[in-house]
C-alpha cells in the first residue's frame, strides 16, 4: 500500500540544507546521463494557467516517480496558490506504487534549493546585498535558501503591489529593505531573484553591476520572459537542462529570435558545472545569469528523501488502491 505524505509530512521531513546538497548531487546525475527524463509535457486549460506531467526515473536512489502540477496565476484572487502539485513514486524495480506526496511545498522548496546551488557556484564569495523581484511563494523560499550558501548584509524586495512588498518586509524574520521600483532594488545588488508573474522584462541590463548574479525562476514558458533580452546576451548563461531551455524558456527563446544570441551561448547546465565538467563563475567582473525551470528529477529525489524520513518515522497514511 503507497504511503500518503500531507504538506506538513513533507515541510517537516525537508530541511533547506540538506535538500540543497540533494539537489546539486541530483542536477550533476541528471546532466552526466544518469537520469532518465523527457522534457515535461504541458498542457494550457485556461489563459495562462496549464497542466504539467513530469516523470523522471533515477537509478541511485531506485526510485521512479511522476510530478502533475497545475499553474494558475489567477489563483491569487481566489486565496489558493498558483503552483499545486501532486508527485508519485514507484519502486524502479517492481514498479509498486510507493508514496503520493504533496507536491506545492516540494515545488517551492527544492526551486530554491536549486538555486542556492547555482549561487554556491556562480555568485562571487564576496557578496553584500541580495535583491528579490516578486514576493510570492519562491520569494520567500529563496530568502530563506540563499543566505545558506552565501552571507548577504543587505536584502531588498520589489512587487508591482506596493501592499505585497509590506507583507512581504514584515514577515521576512530579518532585516528586508522595501524598495518602490524594480530598478532601485537592482542597482548595485550582488545577487538577483526574478521570481514574479509577469511576462515581459521586469529588469535591464543597464541595472545590473559587473560581477552580479542573476537566477531566473518566474518565466517558464516559451512566450514569457523576465529579463532584458541584452541583459541574456551580455551574460553567462547557465540553464539547468538544454533541450528544456530550447522548448520552455522564453527569456532564451525570445532572445533568439530577436536575434541578440544563438543557441551556443548556453555556457553550461548547472550539473556540469556542479560535478565540475564545466566551469563556473571565471572572474570578479563577469555577469551570470542561470535560467531555472525545474526538473522532475527534482522532484522525485525531493519526495524520495521525504518519503524514506517519514516512513522511517512511522508517519504518513497508508493508503489502500
Amino acid at each position: 500500500m503507497p504511503l500518503w505524505l500531507s504538506e506538513a509530512d513533507v515541510h517537516h521531513a525537508l530541511a533547506m540544507g540538506e535538500l540543497i546538497d540533494a539537489m546539486e548531487t541530483a542536477l550533476a546525475a541528471f546532466s552526466g546521463g544518469r537520469v532518465v527524463q523527457p522534457v515535461r509535457t504541458a498542457l494550457e486549460f485556461g489563459p495562462g494557467s496549464f497542466f504539467g506531467l513530469m516523470p523522471a526515473g533515477d537509478a541511485a536512489s531506485g526510485l521512479l516517480g511522476a510530478k502533475m502540477v497545475t499553474v494558475v496565476p489567477g489563483n491569487a484572487s481566489r486565496g489558493l496558490p498558483s503552483h499545486q502539485a501532486l508527485i508519485a513514486l514507484f519502486d524502479a524495480v517492481n514498479g509498486e506504487p510507493l508514496a503520493v506526496t504533496d507536491g506545492r511545498y516540494i515545488t517551492e522548496a527544492r526551486t530554491a534549493a536549486v538555486s542556492a546551488v547555482s549561487a554556491r557556484h556562480l555568485a562571487r564569495r564576496e557578496v553584500r546585498v541580495l535583491a528579490i523581484l516578486g514576493t510570492g511563494v519562491q520569494a520567500r523560499s529563496h530568502l530563506a535558501a540563499l543566505p545558506l550558501v552565501r552571507d548577504f548584509e543587505e536584502v531588498r524586495a520589489w512587487s508591482p503591489n506596493p501592499a505585497h512588498v509590506q507583507s512581504f518586509v514584515a514577515d521576512a524574520g530579518r532585516p528586508v529593505r522595501g524598495c518602490s521600483s524594480a530598478e532601485e532594488a537592482v542597482r548595485g545588488a550582488d545577487v538577483i531573484v526574478l521570481a514574479t508573474a509577469g511576462t515581459t522584462p521586469v529588469v535591464r541590463s543597464e541595472w545590473v553591476d559587473a560581477g552580479a548574479h542573476v537566477i531566473g525562476v518566474g518565466a517558464c514558458r516559451p512566450n514569457q520572459r523576465e529579463m532584458d533580452p541584452v541583459l541574456v546576451a551580455r551574460a553567462t548563461l547557465v540553464v539547468d537542462s538544454r533541450a528544456a531551455a530550447m522548448v520552455e524558456a522564453g527569456d532564451i527563446l525570445l532572445a533568439i529570435r530577436d536575434g541578440h544570441i544563438a543557441a551556443d551561448h548556453i555556457h553550461a547546465e548547472l550539473g556540469e558545472i556542479a560535478s565540475g565538467a564545466k566551469p563556473g563563475r571565471r572572474s570578479p567582473e563577469e555577469v551570470t545569469i542561470f535560467k531555472s525551470l525545474g526538473l522532475a528529477i527534482e522532484d522525485v529525489v525531493s519526495a524520495g528523501l521525504a518519503y524514506r524520513r517519514v516512513k522511517a518515522a512511522g508517519g504518513g497514511v497508508q493508503v489502500s488502491l
